[in-house]
């Protein structure tokens, strides 16, 4: 007769080498991919259902964990934050997210994935969309604006997108004549201490 304990530890080694022996398969099989090149990296190429997947879900899921703690400001519905991020979103975002009347630019079109059409809402949170518009998103040509500007600017283009998708295109462009010049925002930028702002980091 043989052994039980025996036969539970031939097993759990038996799992354990078959387990060791698929891992090693996986990254074979990915390494083979990457470094043969037979991915195709081109933006004219759409990802495969299964890559378009992984990407678009370890997108949401880190955008959600990182924007967690992330406080926004109670004024979001404030005119005055609403006019500057209406010019701050014309001169930073309407190329590639398009804007009330605007048809596709050269930039929107050939992106890959698509940038969001702004103007038709977007299933973020306020907090979402700071966290997004401050650190960008990699590989999608979303750029990380906390670089260049501070917190109180970036609230504001978040203000806006709240306001954005009820606007029609003549509300759309009253909103943009009536914001505060590039020159005076950047201005306020600086005295108000750069990239100081409501946010958590």
């Amino acid at each position: 007769m043989s052994d039980p304990a025996s036969s539970k530890i031939t097993r759990f080694w038996l799992i354990a080498l078959l387990s060791g022996v698929a891992i090693l398969a996986i990254v074979g099989a990915a390494a083979l991919v990457i470094f043969s090149g037979i991915y195709n990296v081109a933006a004219d190429v759409p990802h495969s259902r299964p890559v378009y997947w992984l990407m678009q879900t370890s997108r949401d899921r880190s955008i959600a964990v990182h924007a967690a703690d992330i406080v926004a400001p109670n004024d979001l519905a404030d005119p005055k934050r609403i006019a500057s991020g209406a010019g701050l979103y014309a001169e930073m975002c309407s190329r590639c997210h398009l804007a009330p009347g605007m048809k596709g630019t050269e930039i929107s079109q050939g992106l890959y994935p698509r940038a969001p059409e702004l103007g038709r809402g977007i299933d973020l949170t306020p907090a979402e969309e700071f966290w997004v518009v401050k650190h960008g998103i990699k590989m999608t040509g979303m750029p990380a604006w906390g670089v260049t500007h501070s917190d109180k600017l970036l609230w504001d283009v978040v203000a806006f997108l709240q306001k954005l998708p009820e606007l029609t295109p003549d509300q759309y462009r009253t909103l943009v004549r009536s914001a505060p010049s590039h020159d005076e925002m950047m201005d306020e930028m600086g005295m108000d201490g750069g990239h100081q702002g409501h946010a958590h980091q």
